[in-house]
């Protein structure tokens, strides 16, 4: 017997605004502001960029220009996840915001190979940087659009559970840094080293390939459905809170988006009835929901506790060995 729980109908609503819709609202808004935000940045750099020639500052204007348009598909995302599921997208639509993780980490490549090419070919063809208090402001600009920007992701994006827009908030922390790291070039140019600008915008570089590294390893994670162990740990303690519930056998757990969908199966005293049992599942469903802020949908599982745990469902013509259970 399974219990299915889904956020438009899972009896546990307090108020009438339905989670998904709250929290995809949240999204765009942060990803909204933060773009406006980047392309403010990334628009100011520019007038340094012309006015001065520095390629380390290039390197950082283009990769601010293209955290911007990195939230294009996070807000393409965050809209179609209000969308309630249908007979074709049984599940919603939340994968398309672990699909945008991908477009994103393809455009943080783009701006590493781009921001490359401009700092290998003035390496080798130094040209003078003019107006280095141009360059140091629009370090400064760089440092302080970032850090905002940074700091709009990271506290939605806890707030909500959105593991793309958390990362992005992490990402823009990183590009504050390494638009400081420009006036680093200029100091070297002030000092008559003219390489240092180049040189710096190559170290720009590799820390774009750095966060393209760190950013694709959780994007392959999430599509390769990785959870976080805890989220486990916390799923066995919501339903040990049950007294009835005398053993919790396998919890499966996965992200769908920003929002989780969780399996869970509990063993109860097998002389109950069907409708005790049922009852039991219920409060299981009700304590994950209590626990488990971001938990979308909860399918409960009850087996009799001398039958209880997956291994008692094998249908031995299905299954062989070790192998999943199979159809014919």
């Amino acid at each position: 017997m399974a219990v299915d729980s889904q956020d438009h109908g899972h009896n546990h609503t307090h108020g009438a605004i339905d989670p998904v819709l709250l929290t995809t609202r949240r999204g765009i808004w942060a990803i909204k502001w933060s773009c406006i935000g980047l392309l403010a940045t990334a628009g100011l750099q520019v007038g340094a960029v012309l006015l001065t020639g520095s390629v380390a500052l290039l390197a950082d204007t283009v990769h601010n220009f293209g955290d911007a348009t990195t939230v294009v598909p996070l807000w393409i995302a965050f809209a179609l996840a209000r969308r309630p599921p249908t007979r074709r997208f049984s599940y919603g639509y939340g994968r398309v915001e672990d699909f945008a993780g991908l477009v994103i980490l393809l455009t943080i490549l783009g701006s590493g190979l781009l921001a490359g090419y401009e700092s290998t070919l003035r390496l080798f063809r130094p040209q003078t940087v003019a107006s280095l208090w141009a360059v140091f402001a629009a370090s400064g600009i760089g440092f302080l659009g970032n850090e905002a920007v940074a700091r709009l992701r990271l506290r939605v994006g806890h707030e909500i559970g959105s593991a793309a827009l958390t990362a992005d908030g992490y990402h823009a922390r990183a590009d504050a840094l390494t638009s400081l790291s420009v006036l680093l070039g200029a100091v070297g140019v002030w000092l008559g080293y003219p390489r240092a600008d180049p040189l710096v915008g190559l170290l720009i570089t590799v820390v774009i390939f750095k966060i393209a590294w760190d950013s694709g390893k959780s994007v392959f994670a999430r599509l390769l459905d990785r959870i976080d162990p805890s989220v486990i740990d916390e799923v066995r303690h919501a339903a040990n809170h049950i007294p009835e519930v005398r053993d919790v056998t396998e919890v499966r757990a996965r992200w769908v988006g920003h929002r989780l969908w969780a399996e869970v199966n509990i063993a109860v005293d097998s002389h109950m009835t069907v409708e005790q049992a049922h009852r039991i599942a219920s409060e299981v469903r009700h304590q994950l929901l209590h626990h488990l802020r971001y938990l979308s949908n909860a399918i409960v599982h009850v087996d009799p506790l001398n039958a209880s745990g997956e291994q008692h469902h094998r249908i031995h013509g299905h299954a062989h060995d070790a192998w999943p259970t199979h159809s014919h």
